[in-house]
């Protein structure tokens, strides 16, 4: 009997540790499934491109993962017991067939995180976020109904808040776009990168609302906690966002937002069987401090899963790799990015880059992650390892639907 490897997500991380794995694993000792909600291939980092109308790609996940020995299943998980080591699924949004229940060996758990309203009224109803294909595409259907002197109003200036800002104001010249900052706008960045931030939007048309929260968001206005009402014929929220709560209803050790707390080689502290990546994961890196929910934190953190399943299943020393955080990339627009490095701490460096090449830059590394996700075996060894022993299987938890 194979060793059962199951991974949940096929987002950048998940996407990226299957690859990996069937390239190195032989088939003869394991099998390799994949559990996903929606059948393509999600481009997260470009959604408030894809927001504005910009084509973005979506490769097929069957079609990234054929003839690699991955088996795709097309379902929405809802539970995992690991004590049974058992993932209960439901069937996905216009795919039937996917319930039921999958037995593992080894889980690594790559469900990432949504958007997250905070509970403040009015967000879940009225606003639109980019966490998700489905709701970037629904922003995207709302502002293609907008003529021009249309108001926009983007709640959050984070990274996401920020890119997606400035992408409507460029994209969508004719609509006034109003970014609300809970604090000073780029609060983390460089005094310099918080200079070229603020002419940037000032380049864009993009009003800045410093140092105000929003208490609730109507349909055709958010209300702020100063008492200030910004009209707004669609809002984006992007102030946060939200695990899912599937790690934690299973008993495993989670942080309070639910992330799942790992050791050094992304394996969960409470349930060894379990590894954790990408947004999932609460890991802690180099400098001793937690890595960020980013794209670059899924590759890190990926790659130290890889090497720490194929090492322990195989017999081999598994290599310690990098866990760092060493800048922050921020598009603004299509012709413009900061480039912004930080230190061991954390923060923000004071020199800075910023102009059109980081732009550049920036596309070539959404081209490199959408061409390794696509072809996840590329340069597929013709001897792949072989597991040292016979795993040890659980007893339990070995139905599949």
């Amino acid at each position: 009997m194979r060793h059962r490897i199951v991974i949940l997500g096929a987002g950048y991380a998940g996407a990226y540790v299957a690859g990996n794995l069937a390239r190195r694993l032989s088939r003869k000792d394991v099998e390799i499934t994949v559990v996903n909600a929606v059948p393509d291939f999600v481009q997260r980092m470009r959604l408030h491109q894809l927001a504005v109308g910009r084509g973005i790609e979506a490769p097929r996940l069957a079609d990234v993962f054929a003839g690699t020995g991955i088996e795709l299943r097309l379902a929405r998980v809802t539970a995992v017991d690991p004590e049974r080591r058992i993932v209960t699924m439901a069937d996905a949004d216009g795919v039937a067939g996917g319930g039921g229940e999958l037995g593992y060996d080894t889980l690594v758990y790559a469900l990432g995180s949504g958007g997250d309203d905070g509970g403040v009224p009015g967000a879940a109803g009225h606003a639109f976020d980019v966490a998700a294909r489905p709701s970037a595409l629904r922003l995207r259907e709302r502002l293609d109904g907008l003529g021009d002197g249309g108001r926009v109003v983007v709640v959050g200036d984070g990274l996401t808040g920020i890119e997606a800002a400035t992408e409507i104001a460029e994209a969508r010249p004719g609509l006034s776009v109003t970014l609300v900052a809970r604090g000073e706008l780029g609060a983390r960045l460089s005094p310099g990168a918080r200079r070229y931030l603020r002419r940037a939007c000032d380049r864009l048309g993009v009003t800045v609302v410093e140092r105000t929260s929003v208490e609730a968001v109507e349909a055709t206005r958010v209300l702020c906690a100063d008492g200030t009402a910004l009209a707004s014929d669609v809002t984006v929220w992007t102030a946060g966002f939200a695990l899912s709560p599937v790690a934690a209803a299973g008993g495993l050790q989670v942080t309070g937002k639910g992330q799942i707390i790992v050791d050094r080689s992304m394996r969960s502290v409470s349930h060894p069987d379990v590894h954790a990546v990408g947004d999932s994961a609460y890991a802690i890196g180099d400098n001793g401090r937690p890595l960020p929910m980013s794209c670059a934190s899924a590759g890190y953190t990926g790659r130290q899963a890889i090497e720490a399943i194929v090492g322990r299943l195989t017999g081999r020393r598994v290599a310690t790799t990098k866990l760092v955080h060493t800048y922050n990339h921020i598009s603004l627009g299509r012709r413009d990015a900061i480039l912004q490095t930080v230190d061991g701490q954390g923060q923000a460096k004071p020199a800075y880059q910023g102009g059109r090449r980081h732009a550049w830059v920036k596309a070539g590394v959404h081209r490199v992650a959408l061409w390794a996700t696509s072809h996840p075996t590329y340069g597929l060894p013709r001897r792949r390892h072989r597991l040292v022993a016979a795993p040890p299987y659980a007893t339990a938890g070995k139905t599949r639907a």
